[in-house]
Order: structure tokens, then sequence, then C-alpha cells
């Protein structure tokens, strides 16, 4: 470990470059436990100030993968939607859409873990738990989850125990490392489609590479809301769809479909409790003003999922099925549906 680490903490100027081979022998002796604490603690913070290299992060993608545990799902089209480990302050559409999607005959699979540095905010799982869905389900128990209801989420640490052993460090250094990207991808579902956010194009142009060395067929990569894969209300965003190592971006208006708000307050964070309500709510079909914003970004977020996987022919037509599904409180049926399914008495052991 030491002699990588002479590598990539050599400072500005000196620090280099590992090449995949290098690296995945670094990543290994994380897994081991040869690496010690400290060890671990000046790599992640070398690398951080160095920035990764696409080919490191992707030996570090595939060595954790290698010791995930993987979902034998029967479900080819499946579409893994990775939202952030560190949480968001903000609503969270994401999950009322994956549940439209899933309803629409859209499988969806749901990851993350309790909340990590630097954000702390309220993450899938915790808001996920407060509806009433089981989070600790098995293999086994997915998997017959996504067949039946079209719809799951894992605990990642629980599928990866070599990257829930590091949660310690990561809280202990309190700032953003490669594990927050490396998380995101290990495709426990073996997802054919993915969708995943970030902050901006600078990040998106460094992750771009390491798609054709990963499995899924389908990429977007969206300039969502707190970096997430959650496009917002209130701005333009730019939406990235990656094949064969090109990029191809387009941008989309809520305004052209009407649905455009203000931008919401950036200070405020919705605790799980609250993430919960507001999600039942919208999955009911109310349209209340203090939600509108909300129910809005379900609407744009769904309508654009289903035009990018090929579900209708337009986003305003996929806005127009969202909106009918919420009308007739679709989503509500298919949340319960889901919840059944998932409990652990329901489960194959």
């Amino acid at each position: 470990m030491q002699q990588w680490l002479k590598e990539v903490a050599r400072g500005k100027r000196g620090s280099k470059d590992l090449d995949y081979h290098q690296t995945k022998e670094v990543a290994q002796s994380l897994i081991s436990g040869k690496a010690t604490d400290a060890q671990i603690a000046a790599y992640l913070i070398a690398l951080r100030l160095k920035t990764e290299s696409p080919e490191e992060l992707l030996a570090f993608v595939h060595a954790y993968q290698d010791v995930s545990t993987k979902l034998e799902s029967p479900n080819q089209s499946l579409i893994d939607l990775a939202s952030p480990y560190n949480g968001r302050n903000s609503f969270t559409g994401s999950i009322p859409t994956a549940i439209l999607m899933a309803e629409y005959g859209m499988p969806v699979f749901l990851h993350g873990s309790d909340s990590l540095p630097p954000k702390y905010g309220t993450t899938i799982m915790e808001i996920l738990s407060e509806l009433g869905l089981n989070v600790t389900q098995t293999p086994l128990g997915l998997a017959k989850t996504i067949e039946e209801a079209g719809i799951a989420f894992a605990n990642t640490e629980e599928y990866c125990a070599s990257l829930g052993n590091l949660r310690r460090i990561r809280k202990e250094l309190g700032v953003r490392t490669l594990f927050n990207t490396v998380e995101k991808l290990l495709n426990l579902a073996n997802a054919e489609s993915l969708m995943m956010g970030a902050y901006h194009r600078t990040a998106i142009n460094k992750i771009a590479p390491i798609f054709k060395e990963l499995s899924f067929k389908n990429v977007y990569v969206v300039q969502g809301m707190e970096g997430s894969e959650d496009l917002p209300v209130h701005r333009n965003s730019f939406i990235y769809k990656i094949t064969d190592n090109k990029i191809e971006s387009s941008i989309v208006k809520p305004e052209e479909y009407g649905l455009l708000v203000k931008e919401p307050d950036k200070d405020s964070k919705l605790s799980a409790q609250e993430q919960s309500d507001m999600k039942l709510a919208i999955l009911s079909g109310e349209q209340s003003t203090t939600l509108q914003p909300f129910y809005n970004q379900v609407l744009f977020n769904t309508g654009i999922r289903y035009y990018l996987f090929g579900a209708v022919n337009s986003i305003g037509e996929g806005i127009e099925i969202a909106n009918q599904q919420l009308t007739e409180q679709r989503g509500l049926s298919q949340l319960e549906k889901w919840k059944k399914v998932s409990q652990p008495e329901n489960s194959i052991y």
C-alpha cells in the first residue's frame, strides 16, 4: 500500500495516476484488510486532492463488484435508479416516480444505505422505511419482489460488506471520496439501464469513459437536484446519453410543459416523515398549492423517463400518462402492492 501512496500523495505537482491494475491492487488491499485505517484515509484524501482518473474509478468499481452479492433477476429490462447515498435535503421525487414506472410496467431497482458524508441528508432508505417498506430483504426476496411488484430496494452495505466496512472511516473523514460514485455503480440487480445524477459536465466527462467497461446498455446521466437523478422544475437541465464513450446531450425545459415553479428554499431540510407524508399525498392525487411544485416534479421526471426508456413517443405524452396515474391513485395502489410483497413473511428464504 505504501508504494502506491508514494505515487498518489506526492502533492499537487508530483502526484501521479495509477493504472487500472495498480489501482485494483490498492482496492483489493482495502477489501482484504491489508491496508490500515491510516493508509486508507491517506489514500482517499490524496486521491480527492489529485482527483481520480477514469481508470482508477473503474478499477474500484470492478473490485467492489467482485465482492458484492448480485441478484439473479429474470427481468432483463430492469432500470437502475442511482440516488446519492449521502441523501437529499430537498423533496425526493424519484421515489413516487419509480413507483409510477413500476405501475406502468417499467421495472425499476433502487439502492442506498444509511446517510453518509458530506451531506448527511435524508436518504432513500429512510424514506422507504417510513413508508412501510421492508428495506432489508434477502437476495431471493428481492428477486421475488422485482418479479411480482416490478420494483425493489436494496441496502447496498448488506450486499457489499466490504463497502460497509469503510463507513467508519468515511464518517471520520467527513468529505466526499470516490466511494460516493463507486457505490452507485455496483449494479447489484444486473440491470440493463442506468440513470444517475451529476453536478456538472466536468464530473460527467470523467465518468463517461468507464461505461464501456460496465454491463449497462443504456446510460443517462442528468443534471439533477443536489447531484441526483431527480430533475428540478425550477430550471432547465441537461440530460446526457452515454454510449460507446460518446456523449450526446439535450436540454429539458419544465416551462415547455407548464410545470415551471419557483426555486425551493435551499436552507430547509425535509425529514423522512415529511417526505413520506408528501409522497403519500401526491400518490393519492392531491394537488394543493403547497404540494403543486412537488407534484409537478413527479410529473416531469416520470414523463421524461417514460420517453427516455422507450415507453412513449414524447415527454408530453409521458407527463399525461403520469398525471392520469396520480389522478386515478394507481401509484398508491402500486405502493401498497410493493409493501405487501416486500414483507419478510412473503420473502423466499
